[in-house]
């Protein structure tokens, strides 16, 4: 990712979870995955995911939009789905970005595109995840997302952060409550 250019996956870094919002991302080795979004109105919810390809499928089937939430491609396979290749006189002038991309990277390097992640229609050679790019689009209309990567990272958090306070915090800790109970991670003391 060229010098200066900050991806939007940023939270307060802890050992087990992923925060977005504040900091950077910590993948470990995952188990449960699990989700509290934090809406600019509105109470938090949370949700869960068995694994990265799970969490993915939930993603995609809530994102239907024009927006690309996760791709790759070559500049030439971009130049060919304009009818063009490298070689056409048409198209340096009809299809200058990919081509400048061409002629930056390479036509056969694998590009990534995440609309949620780099912005609208932007191409980067830096490799990233579709987990990475899915996680962008989660937190992309929220006031903040946290993912935790295991149970026993959300259970930490939740016994830990303030963000789950009991008091302050009550919608967000009964939501993630509520998952770790459903997935039987703790028990109902209520």
């Amino acid at each position: 990712m060229p010098a200066g250019r900050t991806r939007a996956l940023v939270g307060l870094i802890d050992p087990g979870p992923l925060h977005f919002g504040r900091g950077v991302i910590a993948l470990q080795d995952i188990q449960m995955i699990y989700v509290v979004e934090f809406p600019h109105q509105g109470n938090p919810r949370a949700w869960f995911a068995f694994d990265k390809e799970d969490l993915a499928r939930k993603v995609h089937a809530r994102h239907t939009g024009e927006k690309l939430i996760f791709g790759t491609a070559t500049p030439r396979q971009l130049l060919a789905a304009a009818g063009h290749a490298p070689e056409s006189a048409a198209a340096r002038s009809e299809q200058a970005a990919f081509f400048t991309l061409g002629e930056t990277h390479g036509w056969d390097t694998t590009l990534y595109r995440a609309d949620y992640l780099l912005g609208d229609g932007v191409y980067d050679a830096e490799p990233f995840s579709e987990f990475e790019a899915c996680v962008a689009a989660i937190a992309a209309d929220l006031q903040l997302c946290r993912v935790y990567m295991s149970d026993d990272a959300a259970t930490a958090a939740l016994y830990g952060d303030p963000l789950y306070s009991p008091d302050e915090g009550f919608h967000a800790h009964m939501a993630l409550r509520e998952q770790l109970i459903a997935m039987e991670v703790i028990a109902d003391d209520l």
